[in-house]
Formats: C-alpha cells, sequence, structure tokens
C-alpha cells in the first residue's frame, strides 16, 4: 500500500475528529462557557497562574506532552506490523487520548487549576487524593529519571552530540524572547521569526562542534541542575518560551516529513500483520502500552490540570489546546509510523531491523529506523543528509528536554500538595519542592542494580503505569461528569478499556518479574496496583453511594412537585 494514502486518510480523520466530535464534547457534554473566568484571571501570580495567548499555550501544552513517547512508542509498535499500530494511533487518539487530555484540562479549570491528584478528593474523598499523590510521584520520578539517562544517552559521542550545541542554545534565546515579549513589550509574531531563525542557525555550529567531552554521567548532573532552575523560573521566562518555538521546531520537521512522504510517494514495506519474532509479546495488551503517548498518556493529564489550566486564558480555548494538540501528537505517531514502515528500502531490510522484540526495543534500534526514514523523505526536499539527521536529533533530544523540564515543574507541585496534604512545611516552599523533585529524579537516573542502571530495569513497568494513570484520569473525569448529572458514557467506556488493558499488562509483567526473582521492579509494581485497584474502589464506593441518593431524592422532588402543582381550591 502507498503510504502517502494512509498519511492522506489519518490526517483527514483527525480534521474531521476536531471539527466534531469536539465540538460536541465542548458544547453538549462540557458546556464551555468564554465568559467564566478561568483560574489564571482568578489567582494570577505571574509565577504559576498566567493568562496566556492561546498560540503560545497551545506550544507550550504541545511541547510538554510531546516528548519522546510518540516517537519511540510508534517505532517499536510496528512490529506487531503497521496496521493495527496504526488504527490505534487513530482511533486511540480521536476516542481516548483527545477526550482525556481536553476533559481533565477543563475539570483542572473548574477546580481552581488543581492537579488532578488534587481535585480527586473533591470528587471522590481525602484517601483519593494521598493514593493519586503516591502515583504521581512515583510515575514522574521514575519517567524524568530514565528521560535525564536516555538525553544523556543522547549526547554521548555514539549517538547525537551534534545537537547538544542547538538543544542548549535554545534555552538561552526562550530566555530573551521571554523576557522582551513580557517585560518589554516586543511583539510576540517577530520576537518569535527572530528567534526561530537564530535557533535555525545553531544547526550548523552543532554539526561543525559536536560536544563529545562530558560522560553519562556528568551530563545527568548537568540536566538535574537545568531542571531546577526550570522548575523555579517564571513560566514566562522559559518555559513557555522555549516550549513555543520547540513547538515551531516539531511541526516544521513533521510539515518536512509529510510533503517528503507526499512527493516521494513510497510503499510500506512492512507487513500489515507481523507473527514472525519469536520473542513478540501477545498484541493485546502490549500493543496499547508500547504505543503510549502516540494514542493516549497519563503524563497528558498531569500537564493539562498541572500548567496548562493555570494559563488558561478563555474556556473557549480549551478545545483547540486539550482536544487539537493531541490530535497533533496523533499525527506525529503517524509519521513516525511510516517513516520506519516505508522509508526503508526493502521488505528485508524491514524484517533485518524488527527481527526480534529485544532487538527492536533498544534505543539505537528505536531511533535508528524513525530518523533514517525521516531523513529520507526530507532529502525529497533537497535538505542535506547531515542536516536533514541532525534537524530530526535536535528534535527528539528537543521534546525530551521539554517533557524533563516540565515534568519537573510537576513534580515540585505535586511535593507541595503532599507538604499540604501531610503538613510539612518546607514541602510548601517551591525550592525545596524543587530540590526534592530533582533529587527523586536523580536517583531514578543515577542508581545501578548490579550492572545496569534502576531506571532502565523499572522503566518496564512506566508503560503501563502512565497508561494507567490515563484511566484514573478518566475515572475521575467520569465521577465529575457523573455528579454534574452530565453524559458519561464518553468516558466510561475509554477508561475502562484503559483500566482492564494496563491492570492485564501489569499481572502479566509482575508474573514476569516472580519468575525472573527481580524483586526491585515486583515490589513496585505490586505496590503501584494494590494503590490503584484502591483507588478505583474508593471511586466505586462514591458512585454507588451518589446513586444511592439520587434514589432517594428522585421520588421525593417528584412528590413535592406534584404535590405544589395542584390547584389551590377544590
Amino acid at each position: 500500500m502507498n503510504a502517502l494514502f494512509v498519511a492522506v486518510l489519518a490526517v483527514a480523520c483527525f480534521l474531521l475528529a476536531y471539527a466534531f466530535y469536539g465540538r460536541f464534547l465542548g458544547r453538549r457534554i462540557l458546556s464551555l462557557d468564554r465568559t467564566r473566568q478561568t483560574p489564571a484571571h482568578e489567582l494570577r501570580d505571574d509565577i504559576d497562574y498566567v493568562p496566556s495567548r492561546k498560540s503560545v499555550l497551545f506550544g507550550h501544552h504541545f511541547a510538554s506532552i510531546a516528548g519522546l513517547g510518540p516517537i519511540l512508542g510508534p517505532a517499536i509498535a510496528v512490529i506487531w506490523g503497521w496496521l493495527p499500530a496504526l488504527i490505534w494511533i487513530v482511533v486511540g487518539s480521536i476516542f481516548l487520548g483527545a477526550v482525556h487530555d481536553f476533559t481533565t484540562l477543563v475539570v483542572s479549570i473548574r477546580h481552581k487549576g488543581r492537579s488532578i491528584g488534587s481535585i480527586a478528593e473533591t470528587l471522590i474523598g481525602p484517601r483519593a487524593r494521598t493514593l493519586f499523590l503516591l502515583l504521581i510521584f512515583f510515575v514522574l520520578s521514575l519517567a524524568m529519571g530514565v528521560f535525564a539517562l536516555v538525553i544523556a544517552i543522547l549526547f554521548s559521542r555514539e549517538m547525537y552530540p551534534e545537537s547538544v550545541i542547538p538543544v542548549f542554545s535554545l534555552m538561552f534565546i526562550a530566555v530573551a524572547v521571554g523576557y522582551l515579549v513580557t517585560k518589554r513589550g516586543v511583539p510576540l509574531v517577530p520576537a518569535a521569526i527572530v528567534g526561530f531563525i537564530v535557533m535555525t542557525s545553531t544547526l550548523w555550529l552543532g554539526v561543525r562542534f559536536p560536544v563529545v567531552g562530558p560522560s553519562q554521567s556528568t551530563w545527568v548532573v548537568i540536566l538535574l541542575i537545568y531542571a531546577f532552575i526550570a522548575s523555579v523560573l517564571p513560566v514566562w521566562l522559559l518555559l513557555q518560551p522555549r516550549d513555543f518555538l520547540n513547538s515551531f521546531q516539531l511541526i516544521i520537521g513533521m510539515v518536512i516529513t509529510y510533503v517528503g512522504l507526499a512527493l516521494l510517494r513510497p510503499m510500506i514495506v512492512a507487513p500489515p500483520i507481523n507473527r514472525a519474532p519469536q520473542d513478540l509479546p501477545a498484541l493485546f495488551p502490549f500493543l496499547f502500552i508500547t504505543v503510549a503517548c502516540g494514542a493516549i498518556s497519563g503524563f497528558h493529564n498531569l500537564v493539562s490540570s498541572g500548567t496548562t489550566a493555570k494559563q488558561l486564558n478563555s474556556e473557549s480555548d480549551a478545545r483547540f489546546i486539550g482536544y487539537g494538540s493531541m490530535l497533533v501528537e496523533g499525527a506525529l505517531g503517524v509519521i513516525v509510523l511510516l517513516a520506519c514502515v516505508a522509508g526503508m528500502g526493502s521488505a528485508a531490510q524491514w524484517h533485518e531491523h524488527y527481527v526480534s522484540w529485544q532487538a527492536a526495543g533498544s534505543l539505537n534500534q528505536q531511533l535508528h529506523a524513525f530518523v533514517q526514514g525521516a531523513g529520507r523523505f526530507a532529502a525529497e526536499l533537497g535538505i542535506p543528509h547531515e542536516i536533514g539527521v541532525t534537524f530530526i536529533s535536535v528534535i527528539i533530544v528537543g521534546f525530551a528536554m521539554t517533557t524533563l523540564d516540565s515534568a519537573t515543574r510537576l513534580l515540585r507541585y505535586n511535593i507541595q500538595e503532599m507538604g499540604q496534604e501531610f503538613r510539612i512545611p518546607p514541602f510548601r516552599n517551591r525550592y525545596f519542592a524543587s530540590l526534592i523533585a530533582v533529587a527523586a529524579i536523580g536517583y531514578f537516573a543515577l542508581l545501578r542494580i548490579g550492572p545496569r542502571p534502576a531506571g532502565l530495569i523499572l522503566w518496564q513497568l512506566f508503560g503501563t503505569t502512565n497508561q494507567l494513570l490515563a484511566g484514573l484520569g478518566l475515572l475521575a473525569v467520569t465521577i465529575y461528569l457523573y455528579k454534574s448529572r452530565r453524559p458519561t458514557v464518553f468516558t466510561t467506556i475509554p477508561m475502562l478499556f484503559m483500566l482492564a488493558t494496563t491492570g492485564t499488562a501489569m499481572v502479566i509483567k509482575i508474573g514476569e518479574f516472580w519468575s525472573q526473582k527481580a524483586w526491585a521492579p515486583l515490589v513496585v509494581g505490586v505496590i503501584l496496583l494494590v494503590l490503584a485497584i484502591w483507588l478505583a474502589v474508593e471511586a466505586f464506593a462514591v458512585w454507588r453511594r451518589t446513586s444511592a441518593s439520587r434514589r432517594v431524592l428522585e421520588p421525593l422532588k417528584g412528590r413535592t412537585s406534584e404535590r405544589h402543582s395542584k390547584p389551590l381550591g377544590p
């Protein structure tokens, strides 16, 4: 099949979904009201709560959620064949991921920009908040520890040392743009254009002067220092402009690859269904776990309710930012998939690359398939191969960095909420909370279990835990809609599917850890599964109590209404 046809069909589905399903959810289910004051205005402090332009906030939100997940996930998932991966990316993005991101964003702005963990106390109960906070702390600490480790690997001599200068230059460019726009009144568009031109020019510097000196551990320390600084600075000074400029990179990169695909019109060389590898895990549930952020991600509800809700200027912007950004991420997942299945020269080359699950799962293999395929598409536009590969590598590393700094800030919020929950005053200080966040991330990035980094061993749990968090986010939204007497079917079905899928995967992984006597991931997996089941039981109890009270009150209301409707006198 021609890859261009698949791309056009997928993009058409995303556009139709935004125009019709997203509008339906906003109007009929969530009842968005542009006149309602958002937390960004009500609680404005110009540090975390900052009313932001829709275009700027879209860039910040999109760059925060579009990390390595939508690149690595589809690049691995095609080992089951391109068709199941494609269907899940498109269907999952439209009916699960975008719904999840959109609804958690709206629920957060209706609760003063509080995180989904904090909102759980209002919707479900005090224990639910504690359970959510513990889950979020583990997921963010583990995930960002591995992200810091992966970025350090990507900066190494064997991977992409030419990306170091462009990635770190962007930080200083972003601070300059943020200061000029916010404090000096420079118009956003010309400032962004100049910033992007300067940012693009650093690609040549990166190719000319690759940085090959620091060790992996040194890079991790440098990244942790950066994450701390990014966590405590006002959001308008670094994160917003950096993510806004970074989103330009990714969107332009996507446009280049899509246009190159249209010019090349390659055939898909991979099989639609692949069962050749002997060590291939079962398609259900592991395809849905592996694609991860390419279809739905629990991390997104932390971004929606953690930072984006505090910056939303108007409720009417929520569909564009919450629902729309996930569809763009789905489009990214599609082009990554096509680069991996149509960017290679032949079926034999593809099968050699995806000869086994173990081989396809390595970082080098995952990124090689995408970088080479995307480079082939970019070459159709006359972009030199070396520059094209550097550009793609900067996109990959840059978006891993945006996830790292945004997630560190989210972890800081989480720790501050834990300080409030457990009455630990120092935890409420943003500097001290950021220090704890960086220490937790550094623990997973630097700790080793035997010869291997602990983060890479525990990473096997992240995909499952991340998707489990998405199911629990949808659970909180469903409780909110149910209590508000709004239709719940549009969140209940995705929620049940995600809880069933991730619960099955978690049980299978725990069994594997037991048989392998891998005690560290076994203990962590059991704890997470118990916390998730406990949280689901708490939510079910709330649903039963609410249903029971309605059954009692509805007849009383009916009799009262009937009594008052009778005419006075005979």
